[in-house]
């Protein structure tokens, strides 16, 4: 399992794939189509739904414009507090930082809470080549764990799978990486989540180490928060007597009243709830309470560089609730793993290509995994307007031009296999910017309509292939708008 999905196709020929999996067409629908359903119930009976949506764009905003002097201030207040803070620029140095922490321990197992930024790094195979085991101890990633598999989803990672692939996955692994699954284990709900609990319980008891991420970080405190619903993160962050989170630097918040906001909009926006079944908050070590030891890495991973970017920093918004996903009609056709990142769906199509840059394949072709319906920025808690971005990105693949990457400001070159792209926008260019041209064009389209081909031909075929061509009008709207208003004093 790799958190960069190093190797995976180009989305549109890994979505060609997944579309032909009637089983995960299946499974798919069924998940997002209950989740939204819930979620907007759940949206609906908060008046002021909109002016929260606000706030929480108004504090990111904020916290993003002024993001070096709260990260000072996050280092002091944890350091205050007694823990430790480490900064890492990249995956690398977070990985080796991690790696070494647990080695200084002595041990050679770790449990984990579900944490999307140790997945973008890879956390768990960098341990793994050192000798040290994680053990995921969400259920969704457990089972995403033991089936040698990758996430496909923010919220639900194992949500390609449904129950009987999870008792089978269950039935086969759960013996090589502890206590074995019961006898004559069904796929019932609950025993599938007594199985998982009972295999885990293990875990928790005997780890020293725990890892996690962080959903927030109070900058004035030094406080983190991790919000979730199984209660195994409770375990992890309170049973080990060392813990370190991995977090993203645009996690931050800069007061803890703001956290009253993100505390109504993301559970309603992620599992439909009021609240979340456990929100645990910790702001350093105690001696009598909880781990002895705390480390909190704070990672930038390109995302210094998304902020550079003034349209792309709003994906930094982001607080991975995962609504965008569950109503956006090209992931649930063609599933997470398309993406080819941890980050799937509208939100991943626009912030891996910036964590990671455009220049591979992959991340070249995610800005086009969208029909832009704009389904996502309208159910955002934090109104990213993510049709937006995905424009912008994709003029940077066609184009080219200035960015930042690594820190640095280069110029990107445009990307290979685009140059029709570039050669019609340049003609609609023209086109627009001369009238007569324009005039002309348009009255010749109109009188040769008949002649013209219902598909396109060439590099065009494939759009086509799933689109109607509109039809052209007997006329141009100039020559009706002359013909019916012209002399008349203009419209009436």
């Amino acid at each position: 399992m790799s958190g960069t999905f190093v190797g995976m196709p180009a989305f549109p020929q890994a979505a060609r794939e997944a579309v032909g999996n009637t089983t995960l067409r299946g499974n798919l629908r069924h998940a997002t189509h209950t989740i939204r359903d819930k979620r907007a119930r759940a949206v609906a009976e908060l008046d002021d739904w909109a002016a929260l949506r606000e706030a929480g764009k108004q504090i990111k905003d904020h916290t993003l414009r002024h993001l070096d002097r709260y990260l000072v201030q996050v280092e002091e207040a944890v350091t205050a507090a007694g823990g430790t803070v480490h900064w890492a620029a990249d995956a690398d140095e977070a990985n080796e930082i991690v790696a070494r922490l647990v080695q200084e321990t002595g041990e050679s197992e770790v449990v984990k809470v579900k944490s999307m930024a140790t997945q973008e790094i890879a956390l768990n195979e960098a341990l793994e080549a050192r000798g040290i085991h994680a053990y995921e101890t969400d259920l969704a990633e457990l089972i995403v764990q033991l089936g040698k598999d990758r996430p496909s989803h923010i919220l639900v990672p194992a949500i390609h799978r449904n129950r009987g692939e999870i008792r089978d996955i269950f039935r086969s692994e759960m013996s090589e990486w502890g206590r074995p699954a019961p006898e004559g284990l069904t796929d019932t709900p609950a025993e599938l989540a007594e199985a998982a609990r009972l295999h885990l319980r293990e875990k928790f008891l005997r780890a020293k180490v725990g890892i996690s991420g962080a959903n927030f970080v109070v900058a004035e405190t030094g406080t983190l928060v991790v919000v979730e619903s199984e209660g195994n993160g409770r375990m992890c962050l309170t049973l080990p007597e060392t813990l370190i989170s991995v977090v993203g630097i645009e996690k931050i918040v800069p007061r803890w009243q703001d956290l009253e906001v993100f505390l109504q909009t993301l559970p309603r926006s992620s599992t439909a709830e009021r609240m979340n079944p456990y929100t645990s908050m910790w702001t350093g070590t105690t001696g009598d309470d909880g781990p002895r030891t705390f480390h909190l890495v704070l990672l930038d991973n390109g995302r210094t560089d998304t902020l550079a970017d003034e349209v792309g920093r709003q994906a930094l918004r982001c607080i991975r609730c995962s609504a965008c996903l569950n109503v956006c009609p090209v992931y649930e056709r063609a599933g997470g793993h398309a993406y080819g990142s941890v980050y799937p769906g509208p939100i991943g199509a626009i912030l891996s290509p910036q964590l990671r840059g455009t220049g591979s394949e992959i991340d070249a072709s995610l800005p086009y995994a969208s029909s832009l319906c704009g389904a996502c920025y309208e159910v955002c808690p934090v109104a990213i307007d993510i049709p937006e971005v995905l424009v912008h990105l994709r003029e940077r693949v066609v184009q080219g031009g200035p960015a930042v990457r690594g820190g640095n400001r280069v110029v990107l070159k445009p990307a290979k296999r685009h140059a029709a792209e570039r050669a019609a926008m340049r003609a609609a260019q023209w086109a627009f910017t001369h009238p007569g041209a324009l005039r002309t064009g348009q009255r010749l389209a109109s009188r040769t309509r008949r002649l013209h081909p219902r598909t396109l031909p060439g590099p065009g075929r494939a759009w086509s292939g799933t689109r109607d061509l509109p039809a052209v009008p007997a006329e141009p709207f100039r020559d009706w708008w002359q013909r019916t208003r012209g002399g008349k004093g203009g419209a009436k």
